[in-house]
């Protein structure tokens, strides 16, 4: 595991490598608007993909790194994640654009632009809680790459059976919530609901060539 500081239009980001020996793929992945990549789904990534010959990088917005509790505007996301590409794209690999939730958004609105391989999307917020007519559907359609949604089943910025008919894969983690936390009377336990991501990633990165 390695960090390096990178200088962006937004001030310093910070990526943490995960390398795989014989890497093929490069799946970058950034946080949401209230987290950091200390999320569960985000550091089982960083655990098990290697293995499976894609190095994960993750990604801490600038807003992050300066000590903020509060993300920035969506347009200010996008210009750390540009800022960020270059040394993304620097081992010569293809790159997946990832985030889980304001992260998620980010790579779906810049995926064409950058060039990026593909999309993961963790907890993709279709809309805010409880207001199913703020529909972000249009950025996760747009997003011009093959894409995986990854959703938990309980999430309240959208469940799996409110998105939208697309080109995209979903994969459902029962129980899940927003961060995928499952209830302790839920019939699969935290590590099997994490292992469903985890599963589901490694098989896509693995038929993407």
């Amino acid at each position: 595991m390695t960090t390096e500081i990178i200088s962006t239009e937004a001030g310093n980001a910070r990526i943490t490598w995960h390398r795989a020996k014989k890497a093929r793929l490069v799946l970058a992945v950034s946080h949401g608007a209230g987290g950091g990549i200390e999320a569960r789904d985000l550091k089982a990534l960083a655990q098990v993909l290697p293995a499976h010959g894609v190095t994960v990088a993750l990604v801490e917005q600038p807003w992050r790194v300066a000590g903020k509790k509060v993300a920035p505007a969506p347009k200010t996301l996008d210009v750390g994640w540009r800022g960020v590409w270059p040394a993304l794209t620097k081992p010569g690999l293809p790159v997946i654009s990832g985030g889980r939730s304001a992260g998620a958004r980010v790579a779906c609105r810049t995926a064409t632009e950058l060039g990026a391989h593909a999309v993961l999307a963790l907890s993709f917020p279709l809309h805010p809680p409880g207001r199913p007519e703020k529909s972000r559907a249009g950025e996760l359609l747009g997003s011009g790459v093959p894409t995986l949604v990854v959703q938990g089943d309980n999430d309240p910025f959208g469940k799996p059976e409110e998105f939208p008919d697309g080109s995209y894969e979903l994969v459902e983690v029962p129980h899940g919530d927003h961060g995928f936390a499952v209830p302790k009377q839920a019939d699969i336990t935290q590590e099997q609901a994490v292992a469903i991501v985890t599963d589901a990633v490694t098989q896509w990165t693995g038929s993407l060539g």
